[in-house]
């Protein structure tokens, strides 16, 4: 009866999220210039989207962007996580033991436009962070095609894949891209920069080349070819 009780719980918080996410326009903070024609038209087909907060995942995330063009935007909380880091710790865990899915600002985008979503987001206590179960629990994101790349402390992806595909259930999920990023613990913050930044790059790419992931029409920079 305890466990039928806890995931009534859990359902009803996530419903309660989405509910929220989709009164303060989750989806999209305003409406696009042109809203009259179809998703095709008004962007390309690739959206990138991530949680980062050391920036590891973000600088991920913009070498991503630069070798497939697209759009890009972070996941957001409606109230950001306290910058101290073992209160932060002690909130994701109770999140995480709780199935709270906390709220989320709106993104610039409408996800359902976007056929290939690239999806980053940190190891938290080697699982998915909450902010993205929010995310994905609130996305329609069915039939999409879904690109999985996180960066962690050393300690690998933990279950935070099994958990995504848990609650994307109609997505094709591809191979993940895992990196080592910084270590907040030990005051480690960006990781990912100067020469680990150049190794990353090669990283994602050689990643892009073996999902077949196209080229955009610009170019890289010079700053980070051989």
């Amino acid at each position: 009866m305890l466990v039928l009780i806890k995931r009534m719980r859990k359902k009803v918080l996530c419903i309660v999220t989405c509910l929220i996410a989709s009164c303060t326009g989750f989806a999209a903070a305003d409406e696009p210039a042109g809203a009259g024609e179809s998703g095709a038209e008004q962007r390309e087909s690739v959206l990138i989207v991530y949680l980062s907060r050391t920036d590891n995942t973000r600088a991920v995330a913009e070498i991503i962007h630069q070798r497939t063009g697209g759009d890009i935007a972070a996941i957001e909380l409606q109230t950001p996580y306290p910058d101290d880091y073992r209160t932060t710790v002690k909130q994701v865990s109770d999140e995480n033991a709780s199935g709270y899915s906390p709220p989320l600002k709106p993104l610039p985008f409408e996800v359902s436009d976007y056929q290939h979503v690239f999806i980053g987001f940190p190891t938290w206590g080697m699982q998915l962070p909450p902010p993205l179960k929010s995310f994905v629990s609130c996305s329609d994101l069915a039939g999409k095609n879904i690109y999985p790349f996180n960066t962690n402390a050393g300690y690998g992806l933990g279950s935070s894949l099994t958990t995504l595909k848990s609650l994307c259930t109609n997505c094709r999920i591809s191979e993940a891209f895992s990196t080592t990023g910084g270590i907040e613990r030990d005051g480690v913050l960006l990781a990912i920069k100067d020469a680990r930044r150049k190794e990353v790059y090669h990283a994602v790419h050689q990643w892009l080349d073996d999902l077949n992931i196209e080229h955009r029409l610009l170019q890289p920079s010079d700053k980070y070819k051989h």
